[in-house]
């Protein structure tokens, strides 16, 4: 409502400034808007095209000579043509004539509007007393134009309240799709948001990453580089700089550009330009030989040939770009190069072009000194190469031609059916193009995409390389033909342009302080962690069971260790378990075969020889603490240690009881019938057997297990048996030390008893040297990484095995084999037993 209030307001502002409160005449304010070029009918088309370069230079007096823009022409002439066909046509709009009013708009936003205002109310000239209002119904169905997005814009703002139909053939802007704020602009070409993402999606298919970027600083490069920008960070590329410029810039504003481009380090350029300011830019360029860049257009200048003949210094070489896809319309190219149709009710504007485009002056024009050659107005086009010849812009001519058809086909079907909205309408040209729009107004969006190829007469030729369609999926929109591409320099190699090399893999990104994502530093992968892509942002931490290899790029697994017998500790200890069981297997038959004499019957030989045994069990159960851990042999090698262990102490506390008893007593008799045979066998048993009942209530409660040990080695899995229960391991453990220590004690106590062969000194020995190595054990045992705690309980089990091998047996083997003579029941007595 307030919108429609505001537009109600300026409708009476204009009204007021048209005419006076208090007559009832009409009085026309300022300079009559007349079109440029006009034709009645019985509706009438609206066309506002840039015919002159400058319009300050039109209100000059020509002081300085305004240019003519040929394109303007070329776009007047074409929707002439479309007009002429439907005019002749017996199926479009029968019985009815299309008229035309096409003003020049002279590149001016302000122009533009006033033209437009002038088209809306019919603002033409009026006498200047007339009783006609001076505002009167608007006499145009539609309007065709404008070719830029800003003039566009502000033309479109002002006819939406009147809902008069705009029809852009070249204003590209994404914004004008907004339908809350130009509902009735339409155009025949595609909108910039498909453009915008197009490019970055061409720059992201080349493996560019850093790229510069120039646009032109009104509505089309603004918002076209926003679209880009935004695509561009999506897909992980960088802006290196982002600078704008408009055609009326003063130089030092466009040196600045040039300072930048220069100083950058990235070799890839989007330009995001119209023609007109390409045409600047590109002469500044030339003057600096800036010849290394690879430059990406947009369609506004990509396939202007007028720009690849000012590209003398070969900057534009290998220019890539999207171009709307080419069309042909069939008599058109006739049409526009038969240019006296345009000589209707503007003379002067005719006399203009005719001079600029045959380079010639009518007499009447100029001077006797001006002329150079004198116009007949009979001039041909053949043989002229200029712009207005040039028809690389066929495709935007037809936007123009499909623009006053779509016209044509919503008020024919409008007659039919008066509801029928301009956005509805869907017919094919008669080359085949499909015309409709979507609910914002814009075509289908599909380009070609066109590589800049210099010739080796120094001409460029526009090769269509590839189609982008935006109504396809995703990963189908961007496709490139098989064609070999020129880049900048005329490179066959398609050019680098990154912040930073790819990190490969086995590193990883750490990006710049300060600067874009782009640029970053490749930092190797920390050891356990790996990167198997290329510019990996992080490591992967291998798994527990893996390690990195040495380049990073991959996970191994770890090296299981663990104490086998094939490397050197575990045969030395191997070889050592099996010496102390053969030692002790030939002690035992060395004591079988004189197990008669005195030597080994005294002191129990069935203690003797039960000890034997357990030593020989204990030189065994070592064996199980090499090779892999298992389930059963875990548990296996802790029990078996423990009670053979046990048994072996069991039997020489019982040997040092006997001995004390048999020493102390004042009546031998009664104290070895206190501890005979039968007491100490149940003393052996019945220590082994406390240890049999903590084992047992070790493995059922909280049993060994095999685990793999992952922390005392990186790159290493220790296969170990963990204790499960720590108490019960250190229950066995300090059960056999109570046994032994009081073995010891024992022993201690009989050392100095009246005999020739006292073995309590022996036992006393073999003792000490028990204990002071299973105290060394647990500090080693403790500190002992992986395998070498299993080689030090090892060891503590052979040497303590040894110590009561060596002290109690080997020197009564020494007496059987090497002094046979003291092996006497006198000689073991001694002098005092004698008495």
């Amino acid at each position: 409502m307030l919108l429609q209030n505001g537009w109600t307001i300026l409708q009476v502002l204009l009204v007021v400034s048209f005419s006076q409160a208090d007559e009832q005449v009409c009085r026309q304010m300022g300079d009559p808007e007349n079109p440029q070029l006009s034709q009645d009918g019985n509706m009438v088309l609206g066309g506002i095209f840039s015919f002159y370069s400058s319009w300050k230079d039109r209100m000059d007096t020509y002081l300085h000579k305004p240019l003519l823009n040929f394109r303007g022409f070329q776009f007047a002439q074409a929707m002439l043509f479309a007009i002429e066909e439907i005019n002749n046509s017996t199926d479009l709009l029968p019985g009815v004539s299309l008229g035309y009013k096409i003003y020049d708009e002279c590149g001016s936003i302000a122009r533009s509007v006033r033209v437009a205002l002038a088209l809306a109310t019919d603002n033409t000239v009026v006498a200047a007393l007339s009783k006609t209002p001076c505002t009167r119904p608007s006499q145009v169905q539609a309007i065709i134009g404008e070719t830029s997005s800003s003039p566009c814009m502000a033309i479109a703002t002002v006819l939406g309240p009147f809902y008069i139909p705009m029809i852009s053939h070249f204003a590209t802007c994404a914004c004008l799709s907004d339908k809350t704020k130009y509902p009735s602009f339409l155009r025949t070409i595609p909108s910039d948001y498909y453009q915008s993402r197009a490019l970055a999606h061409l720059v992201k298919h080349f493996g560019w990453s850093w790229v510069g970027a120039i646009r032109n600083n009104d509505d089309y490069g603004n918002n076209g580089m926003a679209i880009f920008t935004e695509t561009a960070q999506q897909l992980g590329i960088c802006l290196e700089y982002s600078v704008s410029f408009f055609r009326t810039d003063p130089s030092d504003k466009i040196q600045e550009i040039i300072d930048i481009v220069k100083t950058s380090t990235s070799k890839v350029i989007v330009a995001f330009m119209s023609h007109m300011d390409m045409d600047v830019l590109i002469h500044v360029l030339s003057q600096h030989n800036l010849t290394e860049y690879q430059w990406i257009g947009s369609e506004g200048w990509i396939v202007d040939s007028q720009i690849a003949a000012m590209d003398i210094h070969h900057i534009l070489d290998g220019a890539i770009g999207l171009s709307i896809p080419k069309a042909h319309v069939n008599g058109l190219r006739e049409f526009m190069l038969d240019v006296k149709s345009l000589n209707s009710s503007n003379n002067g504007l005719f006399t203009e072009f005719w001079e600029a485009l045959f380079n010639c002056k009518f007499r009447q024009s100029a001077s006797s000194a001006d002329i150079q050659r004198e116009c007949t107005g009979d001039e041909d086009l053949t043989g002229v190469q200029n712009s207005y010849t040039d028809m690389s812009l066929m495709p935007i001519f037809n936007n123009v031609y499909k623009g006053v058809y779509a016209v044509a086909h919503a008020l024919h079907n409008i007659l039919k059916y008066p509801f029928t909205h301009i956005k509805n309408i869907y017919f094919k040209t008669k080359e085949g193009d499909e015309v409709y729009f979507d609910e914002n107004g814009d075509p289908a969006a599909k380009y070609d995409i066109i590589n800049w190829q210099p010739r080796e007469n120094g001409a460029v030729e526009f090769v269509t390389v590839g189609l982008y369609d935006a109504s396809l999926a995703a990963e189908k929109q961007l496709h490139l033909q098989n064609k070999s591409l020129i880049w900048a320099r005329n490179s066959k190699q398609v050019p680098v342009s990154i912040c930073s090399e790819k990190c490969p893999p086995g590193t990883r990104k750490v990006l710049q302080k300060g600067r874009p994502v782009c640029c970053y530093d490749c930092i190797r992968c920390a050891e356990g962690e790996i990167s198997n892509i290329t510019d990996s942002v992080t490591c992967v931490r291998c798994l527990p069971e893996y390690w990195s290899n040495e380049r990073r790029d991959a996970c191994i697994k770890k090296e299981a260790v663990f104490l086998s017998y094939e490397e050197i500790m575990g045969a030395l200890l191997t070889a050592a378990s099996v010496f102390g069981t053969c030692t002790t297997a030939g002690v035992a038959l060395i004591f079988f075969k004189h197990r008669k004499t005195p030597i080994v019957r005294a002191n129990n030989s069935e203690l003797s020889f039960l000890l034997l045994f357990s030593l020989i069990l204990c030189f065994l159960c070592s064996l199980t603490f090499i090779g892999q851990p298992s389930e059963w042999s875990c548990m296996l090698r802790h029990v078996a240690f423990g009670i053979t262990f046990v048994l072996c102490i069991s039997c020489v506390l019982g040997k040092t009881i006997l001995v004390l008893m048999a020493f102390r007593a004042t009546r031998p008799d009664s104290n070895m019938k206190l501890f005979g045979h039968t007491q100490q066998r149940l003393c052996v048993l019945g220590f082994t057997l406390i240890q049999v009942i903590i084992c047992i209530i070790w493995l059922t409660i909280s049993p060994p297990f095999p685990f793999k040990n992952f922390k005392e080695f990186k790159d290493k899995i220790i296969l170990e048996c963990a204790l499960g229960s720590a108490v019960g391991y250190w229950a066995v453990l300090g059960y056999i030390g109570i046994l032994a220590i009081l073995c010891f004690i024992f022993a201690f106590l009989a050392r100095k008893l009246p005999d020739n062969f006292n073995e309590a000194k022996f036992i006393t020995f073999s003792m000490l040297i028990f204990c002071a190595v299973w105290i060394t054990f647990i500090p080693a045992y403790v500190s002992s990484p992986g395998k070498f705690s299993v080689a030090v309980e090892i060891f503590a089990i052979l040497a303590s095995s040894f110590g009561l091998l060596i002290c109690i047996f080997i020197p009564k083997c020494y007496i059987i084999l090497m002094k046979p003579e003291k092996n006497t029941k006198k000689n073991m007595m001694g002098k005092k037993a004698s008495h």
